[in-house]
């Protein structure tokens, strides 16, 4: 069995009780952490570990930041996109291969405003990854692609679709490209387990008591190629830390696969 998570700790040294405490209780064999927003030189490897994880991370200060945390070794990590495309955002995606599985974690733009230049590079950097995806991974592969995609694929995933069709992260536009993106060959794993509405990833800190109220969005997300995803056993939303003290504005999402090890 493989147990990977994908969490935007919206800073990891921020997030430290809450990271140890969960992968306490939660021993998942891979953590994907985004928007780390730490120089590499003050990434907290040390504590992970002694929980046990191996880490692979890059980030910056104050802003993005991705990492890898895992029991097994990490094989082959790299980071950005390698395309040759100038900026290449090597604090926005990392991938590495654990116990024969592939996997990317990515910390997509955001976009700011749909007039905004920052969103035609969301537009674009979903472009690059397809790239990505031919280039190195075939369909056939066991692939894992996760992370905080700031997308919300359909309108069960916000609360109150009809005021946002013209957010960044809901615009139709911006949610076509993702369905193209997906149609490479990925099957959203929790949408297999969990085909209901109210099932959010990330509640907004601006929202007061959004957690308690269920008002959010599923933006973080678990995608699997065909050969994986037939082998998941669940995947799930962990509510729970997002009500701990000093909490990321996101909540940890877990998926399972029966692989051999």
């Amino acid at each position: 069995m493989l147990k990977i998570a994908t969490f935007n700790v919206n800073s990891v040294r921020s997030r430290m009780h809450i990271l140890s405490q969960w992968l306490h209780d939660n021993r998942v064999d891979v953590l994907c952490l985004q928007e780390t927003k730490t120089e590499d030189q003050f990434f907290p490897a040390s504590e992970f570990e002694a929980l046990g994880y191996e880490a692979v991370f890059k980030g910056e200060k104050a802003y993005n930041g991705v990492a890898l945390l895992s029991l097994h070794p990490i094989m082959n990590p790299h980071f950005g996109l390698e395309d040759g495309e100038e900026p290449d955002p090597a604090t926005r995606i990392v991938r590495g291969t654990v116990l024969g599985v592939h996997i990317i974690n990515t910390y997509v733009p955001q976009g700011k405003s749909i007039d905004h230049s920052d969103y035609q590079y969301k537009m674009r950097f979903f472009d690059r990854l397809k790239t990505l995806f031919d280039r190195e991974y075939s369909k056939a592969d066991d692939l894992l692609w996760v992370g905080d995609m700031n997308v919300a694929p359909t309108d069960i995933d916000v609360t109150n679709p009809g005021n946002k069709r013209d957010h960044v992260c809901f615009h139709e536009d911006i949610k076509k490209k993702f369905e193209e993106i997906k149609a490479w060959g990925f099957i959203d794993v929790f949408r297999k387990y969990r085909p209901g509405e109210g099932e959010f990833s990330f509640f907004d800190y601006r929202v007061k008591n959004a957690l308690e109220r269920n008002i959010g969005w599923r933006i973080d997300h678990i995608l699997a190629t065909s050969s994986l995803a037939h082998r998941s056993e669940d995947c799930y939303v962990d509510r729970g830390p997002r009500g701990w003290e000093k909490p990321s504005d996101h909540a940890p999402v877990v998926g399972a696969f029966n692989i051999d090890e």
